[in-house]
């Protein structure tokens, strides 16, 4: 089989995939897009926006249409972090100590108001997140693949809660945004909704096997030098910019990179362009900088910064 002919399988699966979702969720084509990005890279999403808008309903209608085994975890300042990866207990009738799975050891992982928890429980996602294990009771434990964290926060409520760190930012991929429903959109909602629970019909669409051949294909993509120059120039420029006091690491260039690749082979091409470059950055490099505190006094969104560069940056030119 040709890389064309895999570029091809690639697009049809992640239509598919598409498809199956649209039939719960309504509109929000480019999001699910962009889930795909970050399951195809192997990395996790941070959905930062107001409740209610069905970013719970949207993890599960993907791990419905993945097959895929699904947990939510409800974080809560009194969630421990044995409560998310799992506890070795005394099993008297046996006569021999056992090891009780927390919800952290499936496939797609919902944290549903992470910023609600303690940095400690906060903690216990870091090392399955970056290295896909988890260490208990000086046991490490592989989690399934795929694995992918899909986690939420509100971010207009500020009591009770726990900003999340830089360095567990920077484990996510992607940020994403949901937004309210156009007025249309919210009338279909309610015409889908009134009578049934579609997310209940939904059959998986692609098997986990494939899945995994289809990350493998991703990472063949192929990135001319011009466009990687492209890339590092893009992560330089928000090291030097005058309203960012902490700029992307070298992991968020990387994962620019990665998600550059998904993004191209899901639109059908087995080569990046600058405008793959474009599409991704906002998402994948937003969530990684600090703004200084002018900027933040000002109300300046790192979005637009990020915007403001890629502006500014010289694209190559096709040879």
């Amino acid at each position: 089989m040709t890389q064309i002919d895999e570029i091809r399988q690639l697009q049809e699966a992640v239509r598919v995939v598409r498809q199956s979702v649209g039939k719960v969720i309504v509109g929000k084509e480019e999001v699910v897009e962009l889930l795909m990005v970050a399951l195809l890279c192997e990395g996790h999403v941070l959905f930062e926006d107001v409740p209610g808008i069905g970013k719970t309903t949207l993890a599960k209608s993907l791990a419905r249409s993945l097959g895929c085994s699904f947990q939510r975890i409800q974080f809560t300042p009194d969630l421990l972090p044995s409560d998310v990866t799992g506890i070795t207990y005394y099993n008297q009738k046996k006569g021999e100590f056992e090891f009780r799975p927390g919800p952290l050891l499936s496939q797609i992982v919902l944290a549903d108001e992470i910023n609600r928890a303690t940095p400690r429980t906060q903690s216990a996602l870091l090392e399955a997140m970056e290295e896909r294990q988890v260490s208990v009771e000086r046991e490490t434990i592989r989690l399934p693949r795929p694995f992918m964290v899909v986690a939420t926060q509100n971010p207009v409520e500020l009591e009770g809660t726990f900003p999340l760190p830089e360095a567990q930012l920077d484990r996510f991929l992607l940020r994403l945004r949901l937004h309210y429903p156009s007025k249309e959109e919210e009338r279909q909602i309610l015409q889908r909704f009134k009578e049934a629970q579609p997310l209940e019909e939904l059959k998986p669409v692609l098997s986990t096997e494939w899945l995994l051949k289809l990350q493998q294909i991703i990472r063949l993509i192929h990135v001319e030098p011009s466009v990687e120059s492209y890339i590092v120039e893009i992560v330089s420029a928000t090291r030097t910019h005058n309203n960012i006091e902490l700029g992307v690491s070298p992991r968020g260039t990387l994962a620019l990179y990665r998600a550059s690749q998904a993004y191209a082979a899901i639109q059908g091409r087995h080569y990046v362009i600058p405008d793959d470059v474009k599409q991704v950055a906002v998402p994948v490099l937003s969530h990684r900088m600090i703004a200084t505190s002018q900027s933040r006094l000002h109300g300046q969104l790192m979005e637009q910064i990020v915007e403001e560069i890629l502006h500014n940056v010289a694209v190559p030119v096709e040879s």
